[in-house]
């Protein structure tokens, strides 16, 4: 079994290294309540936003002091860490998720497909869609509004991720609901949806509640492979960690449905298909 953490922690935009500190004692308390693999939310530092002077002035190079704490913590407690950060690069800046291991960054990944005011300032990502072997399986990583687009999860699910890392910071403003009456926003519906459809686990940490200009909507899971939130939706309007132990084994195991339904093995990849990279999947 594999403990995973989905810690919905919150800040200003322009929160600097106050964000930094909280995501560096979320992801410690994480560990020590036993987690293998954390997850913070998507641009929680220097917090989320597309100013480009809060940008100009907080982004960081993939080398930088956010990165450099992380992979700090994941080193000292032997565990996987991924969270969002605004990155520098050149004259570019990028809405970056990053995977740290117990021996240091693991995958670097830059936000595909960016989202309203994001698009201002942000460059689009040009790292594609990694996955990285690790003991507890193979992981993948994107970012928020990536799960909107349904070749970005069945693509990591092809490439052989059993869990898929969401750094995210879900707001209003897609869908015209905010919550149904179990407490998720459309967008933890979405990924409760494809977590089925691509029989893949999916770990969604949000920020939650209002922070200056964002109003965020919380509902941060974890999707097992078959659809169902195995932690969480959390609440909308504070933060809070959840814990849960999940076998990422079991993902292989769904994609056989029973009764000859096999998801994976019924494309008719001679009819249609998806390249990556070039790579035909």
């Amino acid at each position: 079994m594999t403990r995973v953490a989905i810690a919905q922690i919150s800040g200003p935009a322009d929160g600097g290294a106050a964000n930094r500190d909280l995501s560096v004692a979320a992801a410690r308390d994480a560990f020590e309540r036993g987690a293998d693999i954390v997850v913070l939310p998507e641009l929680i530092v220097p917090g989320y936003g597309w100013r480009s002077e809060v940008l100009d002035e907080q982004a960081e190079p993939i080398d930088g002091e956010t990165a450099s704490a992380w992979a700090a913590v994941a080193r000292a407690a032997g565990g996987w860490l991924a969270g969002g950060f605004a990155e520098r690069a050149g004259d570019r800046f990028y809405n970056t998720a990053v995977l740290f291991g117990p021996d240091g960054l693991v995958l670097h990944y830059r936000k595909l497909h960016l989202f309203s005011g994001e698009k201002g300032v942000f460059t689009p990502g040009d790292r594609g869609l990694p996955v990285a072997t690790t003991p507890h399986g193979r992981l993948g990583l994107c970012v928020c509004y990536d799960l909107r687009f349904v070749e970005t999860l069945r693509a990591l699910a092809l490439r052989g991720a059993a869990l898929v890392c969401v750094p995210t910071a879900w707001v209003p403003g897609f869908d015209t609901a905010r919550w149904d009456i179990e407490g998720y926003c459309p967008q933890a519906r979405t990924a409760l949806v494809q977590a089925n459809l691509n029989q893949v686990f999916v770990a969604c940490a949000s920020q939650a509640g209002a922070q200056g200009e964002h109003d965020f909507l919380g509902s941060s899971l974890v999707a097992d492979a078959r659809g169902a939130a195995v932690a969480g939706p959390l609440p909308g309007d504070r933060d809070e960690t959840a814990i849960v132990d999940i076998d990422l084994g079991s993902a292989a195991a769904a994609q056989d449905r029973g009764g000859g339904v096999r998801p994976r093995s019924d494309r008719r990849t001679d009819v249609y298909g998806l390249v990556v990279e070039g790579e035909r999947l």
